[in-house]
């Protein structure tokens, strides 16, 4: 893997040096392929034009998240950031590269988690785009359309990952190819409309299987905090380090969506129906909600008290997308149809 790493700090380097002018550009479309980018953006986006494939973006997320997750602590994986120094192969002609407040991810590194994510997930809405010009048009031509985009923003956030020294090439392929594989899979199990026991089942099973997982693997000497230590020591600015990129982080954002989709549909199955003006005001609503919701700081000490938090943070934004925000728009439209 020695030679592996080693070319891909060189395309690291090449892709910096080659496209630095395009900073601001590559860190956006990283911010857009990151996981919660899936329930903060596109889950509320996609839930006001279709609410089954709305559904379906916070089932595969949080699904290839959590799959992802197992994947890392079974494969490890360096990262470009702390494999440069660590790896002690760059003491005489170190590369010329740097880092960026996105780079310090404190999980291992394969597979990546930006590309198997957004694989999955932005398969689930390029295929229902895909579906619904199709049965317009009838044209291959446009319903082809989607696809092509959706292999260049897979691209696109592939190389934003190397460029910030978060990935190697081979990660960022590997995930974006498991990514797509769960994408066709789990877009067939969409569970729409499955009683709340279901959803705790779920959650529950995720939850202690990773932590069956984790247990196992300490008590056979793997050190699970390996990757935490090297992005601590290698990370060139401590305040880059979040406690949101942790793994146990992503166990809970997960968990709390699920939970946060199941309460969802007990408290309302099928939704609010409401037509399309309603319905932007909705995404508009819901939008700055969920905005706000994750900007509240969270104490980071100790770790316990963050990880509960950050679940109930993320057990709510489902349920503020598809009960709280749009019952208050049903209430109000409904009082302004009756004067």
């Amino acid at each position: 893997m020695e030679t592996v790493h080693t070319q891909g700090v060189w395309m690291a380097e090449a892709l910096q040096k080659g496209t630095m002018e395009y900073e601001k550009h590559w860190l956006f479309v990283t911010h857009m392929g990151d996981p919660k980018a899936a329930f903060l953006i596109f889950f509320p986006i996609v839930y006001y034009l279709n609410k089954r494939t709305g559904i379906a973006v916070v089932w595969v997320t949080v699904i290839s998240e959590w799959l992802n997750l197992v994947l890392k602590w079974i494969l490890f994986g360096e990262r470009p950031f702390w494999w440069v120094g660590e790896s002690q192969l760059f003491v005489k002609n170190p590369p010329q590269v740097q880092q960026f407040p996105s780079t310090c991810e404190t999980g291992p590194g394969s597979p990546s988690g930006h590309a198997m994510v957004t694989s999955a997930v932005w398969w689930v809405m390029v295929s229902a785009v895909a579906s619904f010009l199709h049965s317009r048009t009838r044209s291959r031509l446009l319903t082809a359309v989607p696809y092509l985009l959706y292999v260049l923003f897979l691209v696109a956030v592939g190389l934003s990952r190397i460029f910030i020294l978060a990935h190697f090439p081979h990660q960022v392929i590997a995930g974006t190819l498991t990514g797509f594989a769960l994408g066709v899979v789990l877009n067939r199990t969409v569970p729409d409309r499955r009683p709340l026991l279901f959803f705790v089942q779920t959650c529950t099973g995720l939850f202690l299987g990773a932590l069956l997982l984790h247990s196992g693997l300490e008590h056979f000497g793997v050190d699970l905090s390996w990757s935490i230590a090297l992005a601590k020591r290698w990370c060139s600015q401590k305040d880059w380090i979040r406690m949101d990129s942790t793994p146990f982080s992503s166990l809970t954002r997960d968990c709390g969506a699920l939970l946060g989709l199941g309460l969802a549909q007990f408290w309302k199955p099928g939704g609010w129906p409401l037509p399309w003006a309603p319905r932007t005001l909705c995404l508009a609503l819901s939008s700055l909600a969920l905005y706000h919701i994750n900007r509240m700081p969270l104490p980071t000490a100790p770790p316990l008290l963050f990880y509960c938090l950050y679940f109930i943070r993320f057990t709510l934004m489902p349920q503020v997308v598809m009960v709280f925000v749009p019952g208050f728009v049903h209430l109000l439209t409904a009082k302004n149809k009756e004067e």
